[in-house]
């Protein structure tokens, strides 16, 4: 030991010791075992390797501000589904009563959560294979598996910014070319395309303008070669915003993460001044109290919730492991949380608004078509004229006067009603018309824009929203794949973003055939759901369980300088891990009870259809999910059976920078206590330390502070004046 360490000094004095062993080491200055007399684990020192992990703790990338990192995580867990998922679940879920579950749940479920990701992020600063090996080598798989799921929603996500990138360019022309069916000659007779007038514009432009469908997924049809060229552009804008790692991605997520929202205010601006974007908006909101006793309303309000922080994919793990030990990332989980939250209800206001000018234009065309109808009926003397209120006037007939006609007509010719052919045109009845996902963005909202002046300039921010919305969302998963593997496995980041990118694009390929996109419903429907929610209980179970809530809170306490609320003691422990095991029963039933398929687009009949998955893609299906949740299980029974090594018979101790770590598995406390301070526990003198960090309410003893274990096995020391972390 070193003639001026403070250890040295204390042996020539005659002054009593009252410093425990903590106190003296922390002290010392960084010492490298692995070159001296006390390396324990019979190793031999690399030079070149110790200096590569020297480099490797000190030159990890670092984001340039706190407001980077923020719009990073807001950019990755504000995605599509805030958009065109959760305004259709409000709905459907009884208005604003849908708010209340999805609170609640947030709280308990997804804060909890959200904050546990980011917090084993920054304290252990690696990606998700590394946390996660760490925290219980055994439980390793779960990394891998979230790398396997963030592949495979990438596949299919990237898919839609395709679409979206094409809708963008086609909308610089007017008028919009969704706006009017097209003209085909038929000889020397020009008609309107059969296909597109037996359902509507911006529905024909969608399934075969843009995607060329065929009639069902077993129909290949070969590559459209439009949607290949889009693909590759969407992976393209990814690798050049993911190359460089969060020195290119977080330059990319100032304006990606920023541009959605100010196009949603534009839009609820102009919206909120459309005709009947109020009865949207009221319909919206009007809440039907009795929907929240419904168990289905739950279980989807959780999943929302679970998919919508981006839980379990890695990609809010692999941001945080970029941050500074001392963050608070207590703060960031419920700033975070809170802005998706009102992001959704601000995209819900705005798709409401537009849909409520929607529904009052389809009602008005509906009046006046019918309006038609019984003026024929009328000039045929089908219909007599004293049925017709004496104050209508077909040449500005209104909703309310068409409805008092409809219900007269209906009560006079009772027995014949049906013969005739009229709709009741109730505006409420277009307002539950629901729409979700792909059939809100490029049919209903297309359709609403269609409407509006100024047309393509409008088209033009909605589909670069959806564009921004998707990146923003894609570099996250991303991240989730590229920063654990460069972690884990040293390979060149640009390399390998670039090799990931362009495989990804190949296997992609599947998806830009003419059948493509009922592969994308297959894999939005069943290749995440049930095995992220594995992973997350897992996660939760690890943290919780094998770790010790007890010792991560105390960890956390020293991270972050307070301690967190008794709130999430109890969340991590009981609620949550409940809460995700009935949400992944409910998803298992929900499995078995609704036969898997897909809803085909019919070309002879201009119609959708519900089809069954054929054999052959059941077992794509099932494999899908059995594939995604494969290393769990691998990597347990590899580690359990000592098949691979997971380091667990390792016997170091390190020094650096002011703190000590060990990792041991296989000595007892008392082995330990020896092993430090090479006495036996009895001839132990109790040790007083002098200082130690502020804990914040409810921290614990200096002596408890002192030995808080920190070991990768959960059995190592950690001093309570450690600024920063050894990994």
């Amino acid at each position: 030991m070193p003639k001026n360490s403070k250890v040295t000094q204390r042996e020539h004095s005659s002054e009593h010791v009252t410093e425990s062993v903590a106190d003296l080491l922390a002290h010392e200055e960084p010492v490298d075992y692995k070159r001296s007399v006390l390396n324990v684990t019979g190793e031999t020192w690399d030079k070149q390797k110790d200096g590569e992990e020297d480099l490797d703790a000190e030159n990890r990338p670092a984001w340039n501000s706190k407001l980077q990192y923020i719009l990073a995580q807001i950019g990755y867990s504000v995605g599509l589904g805030n958009v065109w998922r959760f305004p259709y679940l409000c709905q459907k879920n009884g208005g604003g009563a849908y708010l209340v579950p999805y609170l609640v749940l947030l709280i308990i479920i997804g804060l909890p959560l959200f904050f546990l990701e980011l917090a084993v992020g920054q304290r252990i600063r690696r990606g998700s294979i590394g946390v996660w090996n760490y925290i219980c080598p055994r439980l390793g798989g779960i990394g891998y598996a979230s790398c396997l799921v963030c592949f495979f929603v990438g596949l299919y996500y990237n898919v839609i910014i395709g679409w979206s990138i094409f809708y963008f360019f086609k909308s610089f022309q007017y008028p919009l070319p969704w706006s009017e069916c097209p003209i085909v000659k038929n000889g020397s007779v020009a008609v309107v395309e059969t296909e597109c007038e037996r359902s509507s514009a911006t529905t024909y432009f969608w399934y075969r303008e843009t995607l060329d469908i065929s009639n069902s997924i077993s129909e290949s049809g070969g590559l459209n070669w439009k949607m290949t060229l889009c693909l590759l552009v969407a992976w393209s804008l990814v690798g050049l915003a993911m190359i460089k790692g969060i020195q290119s991605s977080g330059k990319v997520m100032y304006f990606s993460s920023l541009f959605p929202y100010v196009v949603l205010v534009c839009f609820l601006v102009r919206g909120l001044l459309l005709r009947g974007a109020v009865d949207g908006i009221m319909h919206m909101f009007t809440p039907k109290l009795d929907k929240m006793l419904d168990p289905q309303v739950w279980r989807e309000a959780a999943t929302q919730v679970f998919f919508a922080l981006g839980l379990g994919f890695g990609g809010v793990i692999a941001f945080s492991s970029y941050n500074k030990q001392d963050n608070n990332c207590h703060f960031d989980a419920t700033l975070v949380s809170f802005i998706n939250f009102f992001t959704s209800v601000l995209a819900t206001l705005v798709v409401f608004a537009v849909l409520g000018f929607k529904a009052n234009i389809m009602n008005e065309k509906c009046v006046v078509e019918n309006a038609e109808k019984i003026l024929g009926y009328l000039n045929t003397n089908v219909l007599s004229h004293d049925l017709i209120p004496p104050h209508v006037n077909f040449s500005h007939l209104t909703a309310k006067d068409y409805n008092e006609m409809y219900r007269v007509i209906m009560t006079v010719k009772e027995g014949h009603f049906k013969e005739l052919g009229l709709d009741a045109c109730l505006l409420e009845d277009e307002l539950n018309k629901s729409v979700q996902g792909t059939g809100l963005a490029f049919i209903a909202f297309t359709e609403a824009m269609t409407h509006f002046p100024a047309s393509p300039f409008w088209s033009v921010m909605f589909f670069l929203m959806l564009i921004n919305l998707g990146l923003g969302s894609m570099i996250g998963t991303m991240s989730g794949i590229t920063t654990p593997i460069i972690d884990t496995f040293k390979v060149r980041k640009e390399v390998f973003t670039v090799g990931c990118c362009i495989f990804a694009f190949v296997v992609g390929l599947i998806f830009v055939q003419r059948s493509g996109n009922y592969f994308v419903t297959m894999f939005d429907d069943y290749s995440a759901t049930l095995p992220l929610t594995v992973v997350v209980i897992l996660e939760n179970i690890a943290v919780a369980w094998i770790y010790g809530t007890k010792k991560f809170m105390q960890e956390l306490t020293e991270m972050l300088g307070f301690r967190p609320y008794q709130f999430y003691y109890y969340t991590w422990k009981y609620v949550s891990p409940i809460c995700m095991a009935v949400l992944m029963t409910a998803s298992i039933i929900q499995l078995g009870v609704s036969p898997p398929g897909y809803s085909a687009w019919i070309r002879e009949e201009a119609a959708e259809k519900f089809l069954f998955y054929p054999t052959w893609a059941m077992a794509i299906l099932i494999s899908l999910i059995i594939l995604a949740s494969l290393p769990l299980p691998l990597v347990f029974i590899l580690r359990q059976f000592h098949l691979v090594s997971d380091g667990s018979n390792a016997l170091s101790v390190t020094y650096k920078k002011g703190r000590m770590m060990k990792d041991i598995s296989n000595l007892e406390d008392n082995d330990e206590t020896r092993f430090i301070l090479s006495k036996v526990p009895s001839e132990t003198p109790s040790p007083m330390p002098t200082h130690r960090s502020y804990l914040g309410p409810g921290s614990n003893s200096p002596m408890e502070m002192s030995t808080a274990p920190n070991g990768r096995y959960g059995s190592g020391y950690l001093l309570a004046s450690t600024p920063e972390s050894e990994l």
